[in-house]
């Protein structure tokens, strides 16, 4: 006879936080697997060494918390946080990572990161991260908080400049701002795949950047759209 003070469900699943993590340095991805299975409280729900491997694999039902690396190889960890965003708008994802440069933090936090932690964050300070995040927080390194404040204090909003963008140019980058990919970007435009790659050439160009993060950065700083 079942014994009437069992629970029907286990009172560690009910407050479990359920993370993935995107890293790909085997030593760092299985030390960070380790520390969170290794808390109470904490499930590592899968681990992945690429981003195009996460976004296949991850599926229709998302963790509680994605960790991921920006430097990975193949694509970013900053266009992946973009992919991830549209896909799972409520799921906050934390980047951790060795570079605290101003334009990747930048780049980090438009793209949809909610919080950006350096990788020699202690262990502890970590996990109270992921907790901070999945309630709603946004925690920051203090040397990237510092760098975060820092850049909006000597914010000058500047003349708009004129990049000479055409209304094609100007309606994409506006799209890619918006989060599209080169693919949806064509269907909302109603034009071809070939025909946004050669929009984007000349925007790339005209903008002085190399990439479309850099595109989309330098839009949002300079309030080209």
């Amino acid at each position: 006879m079942p014994s009437k003070l069992q629970p029907a469900v286990a009172a560690p699943d009910e407050t479990r936080l359920d993370v993935v993590i995107i890293e790909d340095i085997r030593e760092v991805r299985e030390g960070l697997k380790m520390l969170i299975n290794g808390t109470q409280g904490f499930h590592c729900a899968n681990s992945f060494r690429t981003m195009e491997e996460a976004l296949q694999k991850i599926g229709s039902l998302p963790p509680d918390v994605i960790l991921t690396d920006i430097g990975l190889p193949g694509m970013s960890g900053i266009e992946g946080i973009r992919i991830l965003r549209e896909r799972f708008a409520s799921v906050p994802i934390m980047a951790l990572t060795v570079y605290d440069n101003d334009d990747n933090v930048f780049a980090a936090l438009c793209a949809g990161a909610s919080g950006y932690l350096l990788k020699n964050t202690p262990p502890a300070r970590l996990l109270e991260s992921l907790k901070e995040v999945a309630g709603g927080g946004a925690p920051m390194s203090p040397e990237v908080a510092r760098r975060v404040v820092k850049l909006f204090r000597d914010f000058q909003p500047p003349e708009r400049a004129d990049y000479h963008l055409t209304q094609q140019e100007t309606g994409l980058l506006k799209l890619l701002v918006d989060g599209h990919l080169y693919k949806t970007a064509a269907e909302k435009l109603g034009v071809s795949p070939n025909t946004v790659s050669f929009h984007l050439r000349n925007i790339y160009s005209k903008l002085q950047v190399h990439s479309k993060t850099e595109a989309v950065a330098k839009a949002l700083r300079e309030r080209l759209i």
